[in-house]
């Protein structure tokens, strides 16, 4: 550990000294406001009045079937999910559209010869049980269903699968094992999407009220936002990179007429990141002008260009696209930005800065993308870095109008009673907020289930818990 996380400043005026140093674009609360602040302000969602302004974010957990079904650790957490009071769960779990777009051999996907529907019906089913023992009425939360593949990082049985959107030099020197995989021909891209359109179809069909179109973390779909050497219909000028997301959107909401439609979007990007001697990422050596990205600065390819992303934006809103996930990177070439953290995964490296400034980054992206569609439902992402200072500064960020959700991913891993409590104006428990140790990673990243090891009674009691702890010597946890 590098930088003093949080949890370790014992006032606000020490983190807003802090911040005042590293991130002075990221504003403090000392007040908490509870359900009568920016956290309760109501807000209409695809026609539906939604109480609150916390967001689900999708948590795969590697812990589905061979065929694609749900476990019952699967369905505890989208119970817990539901327990959590978040009005807006957004796509609640990565489901792949077919079985090779599986990040992993546990990932939950659509398998026609499984009963694909009902283990998607179970899922919204166990939420919706959770809601109500807390008291919720019916329909008080919006269920969405995240649709994915996995592409170039598709590992369906377990060794790596990649079915990559177009040559990448640089990647293929981090990931050897991934070089020389044949590109996805136009054919296979137009069957994938097809793909997409089933699983929409699914998903209305169990009950959920959107899905979400990943195209975000070096997926298939956000890949080839970046497919400027890819010849043809679905590569090289802005609107052939962008042609199969189009498609894909105008095919479900012509097949599945009043589902919405969301997009978890890595709305900006770096070049991938390597660890250096010292064990500190940096960025890898690439060609300049570097290619490869979306999001990426062609000439400094280790900072952000909203350009395209933002003119995405409008083609999103035009092919009506209502809410918009903002995140940034990859968890494969730049984990420091796309998810801040105390303590990097067992194959990650140290922050090249204060994981801070990619706090502060995130709230940044998601200003822009507000500010650039302000008719899109924008949900920000990267707040659990801050652990015990997380409502302060989201609470402005949300009365500012930055961001109409504060979405919250690790954290509910750990304390899925973080917004019951700050709705009801407590303070959060100290001993269940998430510090970022990564174990949530490292886990899956060693062929585990993911969870929250330390600090989930469950997980601390699996035998694997034991193999996590040896596999983050840093923490000392």
């Amino acid at each position: 550990m590098r930088f003093t996380p949080p949890g370790r400043f014992r006032t606000l005026a020490e983190l807003r000294a802090r911040l005042a140093e590293v991130a002075p674009a990221l504003k403090c609360d000392e007040e908490l406001l509870g359900a009568a602040g920016p956290f309760g302000r109501p807000i209409t969602v695809l026609g539906r009045q939604l109480s609150n302004r916390f967001a689900c974010h999708p948590m795969e957990g590697w812990d589905g079937t061979a065929d694609g079904l749900p476990t019952d650790l699967t369905l505890r957490r989208w119970r817990r999910f539901g327990e959590s009071g978040a009005a807006l769960v957004w796509g609640g779990e990565a489901f792949a559209v077919q079985r090779d777009g599986r990040a992993n051999a546990r990932q939950l996907y659509r398998e026609p010869a499984a009963d694909a529907l009902g283990g998607l019906s179970s899922l919204r089913a166990e939420l919706l049980a959770g809601a109500a023992a807390r008291g919720d009425a019916p329909g008080a939360q919006l269920i969405g269903l995240q649709l994915t593949h996995s592409g170039r990082f598709a590992r369906p049985d377990g060794p790596p699968a990649p079915r990559p959107a177009f040559v990448h030099p640089v990647l293929d020197r981090k990931y050897p094992l991934l070089a020389g995989a044949p590109v996805l021909t136009d054919g296979e891209l137009e069957g994938i999407g097809e793909s997409f359109v089933a699983a929409a179809r699914l998903a209305q069909q169990a009950g959920f009220d959107f899905v979400d179109v990943k195209c975000c973390h070096g997926y298939l779909l956000h890949e080839m936002l970046a497919a400027r050497a890819r010849p043809g219909t679905y590569g090289g000028s802005f609107a052939g990179r962008t042609r199969l997301l189009r498609r894909i959107l105008a095919d479900i909401r012509r097949a599945c007429p009043g589902l919405g439609l969301g997009v978890r979007l890595s709305l900006a990007d770096t070049a991938p990141y390597e660890a250096g001697p010292d064990g500190i990422g940096r960025p890898m050596n690439c060609e300049i002008p570097y290619s490869h990205g979306f999001g990426v600065d062609a000439r400094r390819p280790a900072e952000p260009d909203f350009a395209e992303p933002l003119q995405l934006l409008e083609v999103l809103q035009q092919e009506g696209v209502a809410l918009l996930n903002v995140t940034l990177g990859s968890p494969y070439w730049n984990p420091h930005l796309q998810r801040p953290a105390a303590y990097p995964p067992s194959d990650g490296y140290q922050p090249p800065a204060d994981p801070l400034t990619f706090v502060a980054q995130h709230a940044e992206a998601a200003r822009r993308a507000k500010a650039a569609a302000p008719g899109l439902i924008v949900v920000g992402t990267g707040w659990t870095y801050l652990q015990e200072f997380l409502p302060h500064c989201a609470q402005p960020e949300l009365a500012a109008g930055g961001a109409d959700f504060v979405g919250l991913g690790r954290m509910l891993l750990s304390y899925p009673d973080l917004p019951r409590d700050l709705l009801a104006g407590r303070a959060p428990e100290r001993r269940r907020l998430c510090r970022t140790f990564s174990d949530c990673t490292t886990a899956p990243r060693n062929g585990m289930v993911s969870g929250c090891y330390p600090l989930d009674d469950h997980y601390r009691a699996l035998p694997e818990a034991a193999r996590v702890k040896a596999l983050r010597p840093e923490a000392g946890n």
